[in-house]
């Protein structure tokens, strides 16, 4: 390039002289722990990782010493790295070329989303062809010289064997120790923190990563294992929260596709949906405000990255509160629609609301009339008389299967703050059945009849679903009282009299 030299006329391309090296500061890793991640959305993003490599089974582990929360381990069966991917993951920015179908996108997330929760990261991995080989950041050691440790090879296959049952021949942990929330929680509050944590996690990635938990060959179980024992406390199958899953439609002849002619990207197809009015489920009351979800549900490779938010094309409105629309990403890059580093939301340009604008269905109706007939139906719809309403209970905990809950949840209204009932069976006298704990909320249940409730098969955490969904249904009225009633004394004794009896008649056949 020649010398620069001066001009009145205005320089079109900056002038250089030459380039240098400016590696990024120590205190570069500092920011990562600050880029608003919150806990959910950074499990999710350690999921994505698993469901890169290829991964059937994921499992997010709490670990419990007593009263103390010690370490979070995020596990799965996916083809697992040798030394060198494990250095590259723990790079940050390593990655640099991603499949096209693949969830990363920055090469950031593994250590941000861990470092935004925890002081130490070590990822410990192992495939087909390369033992177990580990890497360790914590957070003060990486800010003052981007130093990663090596774990130590003995103690890496110690740790894969531990979860032999998931990881066989291949398969990667994640591990968060110094979590920084886990510290927060005051002596006596860890079963409150962990069912509400784990309730939230369930619907973060039941909803973001629905479309892969509907496969039949996709799994994410979270449990609380006991760190000594390795009893698991806790345990819950995610079950998929698809946005889109009501039986029958509000409005007849939808949902209905609009093509958007978007400069830039092209042809955007719009998938319009207009919920049923005032429905109970889980999937369009239980992931958050109502005005929050309206709007757009953006996908990218099957993975939700956006769920509702009108992208400043309008303002939610209450009557809008049945629209939902499906948008897929387009898979080419583009100018037009960029994707947030935290995977929680798209931006996009003003070319994008001018092709909203000229959107049109197959027939030839207007994006436009689609809003317009969602408002319609939620209007309505409240000049309608009010249906019956079902009395609010308290939710269903520990002991309970996970799809049972949902469906609970789907059916009846809970009380807002209030600790879940759960179940757990116990030595008991041979003439109760059950009895109660108001103290603990816990329905406690004869041990001795554990067996023929489970056909003679092996109990497990969540076992004998048609008897603990009736005591359920049957006890959770006294369980919200202050004080028992004669009445509800004598419930629980007549009820107890009659399923011993059933249950000792059911011996004898």
């Amino acid at each position: 390039m020649p010398p620069y030299q001066p001009s009145a006329d205005w320089q079109f391309e900056v002038p250089t002289t030459g380039t240098k090296r400016l590696p990024p500061a120590a205190r570069y890793v500092e920011s990562l722990t600050h880029q608003g991640y919150g806990f959910e959305a950074a499990i999710a993003d350690l999921v994505d990782n698993s469901i890169d490599a290829g991964a059937r089974n994921v499992v997010v582990s709490f670990l419990r010493d007593e009263d103390r929360l010690v370490s979070l381990l995020v596990i799965d069966d996916g083809c697992g790295m040798d030394d060198a991917a494990l250095d590259t993951a723990m790079t940050v920015g390593g990655r640099q070329n991603y499949d096209a179908g693949a969830l990363g996108h920055f090469g950031a997330g593994l250590k941000a989303a861990s470092l935004s929760h925890a002081d130490s990261l070590t990822v410990i991995s192992r495939t087909k062809r390369s033992p177990s080989t580990g890497r360790r950041w914590l957070t003060a050691r990486a800010q003052a010289d981007f130093t990663c440790d090596i774990v130590d090879p003995g103690y890496c296959q110690d740790l894969v064997d531990r979860y032999d049952g998931l990881i066989e021949w291949h398969g990667t942990i994640v591990r968060w120790d110094s979590v920084r929330a886990f510290d927060t929680v005051t002596t006596g509050q860890a079963d409150r923190y962990l069912n509400d944590a784990i309730e939230k996690l369930e619907t973060q990635l039941g909803l973001y990563l629905h479309r892969f938990l509907a496969r039949e060959d996709f799994n994410i179980d979270i449990v609380v294992e006991d760190v000594r024992t390795k009893e698991e406390l806790d345990h819950r199958g995610v079950e998929p929260i698809d946005p889109f899953g009501y039986r029958v439609p509000g409005r007849a002849g939808f949902p209905r596709t609009y093509t958007a002619p978007v400069q830039g990207v092209g042809e955007v197809a719009l998938t319009a949906h207009i919920w049923p009015p005032k429905s109970p489920l889980v999937s369009y009351r239980g992931i958050g405000p109502l005005a929050e979800r309206q709007g757009f549900y953006i996908y990218r490779n099957d993975r939700l990255v956006q769920a509702g938010g009108w992208n400043s094309t309008r303002s939610p409105e209450g009557h809008l509160a049945l629209a939902r629309i499906v948008v897929e990403l387009p898979a080419e890059p583009n100018d037009v629609f960029a994707l947030t580093v935290k995977k929680d939301g798209v931006t996009v340009t003003p070319a994008f609301a001018r092709g909203l604008e000229q959107a049109v269905d197959g027939e030839g109706h207007a994006f436009g009339t689609y809003v317009q007939e969602a408002a319609a139906t939620y209007r309505e719809a409240a000049r309608r008389a009010t249906e019956p309403q079902r009395k609010a209970v308290l939710p269903a905990g520990k002991g309970m299967d996970p799809k049972l809950r949902r469906t609970l949840r789907d059916e009846l209204p809970e009380l807002e703050g209030e600790d879940p009932i759960a179940f757990r069976w116990d030595t008991l006298p041979s003439d109760v059945f059950f009895e109660l704990d108001r103290e603990q909320r816990e329905v406690r249940l004869n041990k001795e009849y554990r067996q023929l409730l489970n056909g003679g098969r092996r109990g497990g955490l969540n076992d004998a679903p048609v008897v603990k969904s009736m005591l359920y249904l049957m006890v959770n009225e006294i369980f919200q009282k202050e004080r028992v009633r004669a009445v509800h004394t004598d419930n629980v004794a007549l009820w107890n009299s009659v399923l011993v009896t059933a249950a000792r008649c059911e011996l004898e056949r």
